[in-house]
């Protein structure tokens, strides 16, 4: 029975990465006429946060009513989309087998995953676009930032800070799962290898166990996918898309793990 589980999850795990190569494949060569399906709901919803109105022009994008502002095929998120997926479906698959190598895992979790990524999608480019639209209309003076790298630090705050709660979020409901079917539980990251009944505390320092797990697939589609491509060879616009890259997650990870560490230091938990 193991091993027909070992061979299924090897399946499972084919097919994640498959289906995030295939999308990426599709997406280099789209345009903004194939990336509808993504632009569309995006558009719809910054219309109605920002209350600007857009109109789709063939081959180009949504462009806004002054026709100062376009949603192009560049601002589709896909690549975020890709992240979310993989950090959705490799936690999931991860955790059974490390925690419960019995479970039989069912194939709905693919779906579902790219369900919940694309909902998340959606929600974190309605913020970034109305956030560069606000931003637009806002002088802002900064001496060591240029508009360009503003946007930067921007959407890759706003990317990664989604991906972050995308993640926080789906432990929590494998928490709540994992108490309601004490049977055949896979317990989240909070709770590696720990029974139902006991609620213990993680300990401190799994924190950054825990938090580096989004980091990790965040760095491989950002940069380690970019790098396999050859995008090194752009020279230092590159280099400093990187460092924004590198860093600016760690703006959102540090004081988390921070925080909780406090958390757990008040409540008597000991550091391992």
């Amino acid at each position: 029975m193991n091993s027909r589980n070992n061979w299924k999850r090897w399946a499972q795990l084919g097919v994640v990465l498959l289906s995030a190569l295939m999308l990426k494949l599709s997406y280099s060569t789209a345009g903004a006429n194939q990336l509808r399906w993504i632009l569309g709901p995006t558009t719809f919803l910054v219309e109605i946060v920002s209350g600007t109105s857009f109109e789709f022009e063939s081959h180009a994008g949504y462009m806004s009513g002054d026709r100062k502002f376009i949603i192009a095929a560049t601002c589709a998120g896909v690549n975020f989309l890709i992240t979310a997926f993989l950090m959705l479906s490799l936690s999931k698959l991860w955790k059974v087998r490390s925690q419960n190598p019995t479970y039989k895992l069912h194939w709905n979790f693919v779906p579902l995953a790219a369900l919940l990524a694309y909902l998340a999608t959606l929600v974190a480019n309605t913020l970034r676009i109305t956030t560069a639209l606000r931003l637009r209309g806002t002088p802002l003076e900064m001496s060591w930032l240029s508009p360009d790298q503003l946007h930067r630090l921007e959407g890759t705050f706003i990317y990664f800070g989604f991906l972050l709660l995308l993640f926080i979020v789906s432990e929590k409901m494998s928490s709540k799962f994992a108490s309601g079917n004490q049977g055949q539980a896979i317990y989240p990251l909070d709770y590696p290898n720990v029974a139902v009944e006991s609620r213990t505390p993680p300990r401190a320092a799994g924190l950054l166990r825990q938090l580096s797990f989004p980091l990790l697939v965040y760095y491989a589609t950002t940069l380690g996918i970019p790098v396999a491509n050859g995008a090194y060879r752009q020279g230092s616009d590159f280099w400093e898309h990187s460092l924004f890259v590198l860093l600016t997650p760690l703006l959102l990870i540090l004081p988390i793990a921070a925080f909780r560490f406090l958390r757990y230091q008040r409540t008597g938990v000991r550091a391992n």
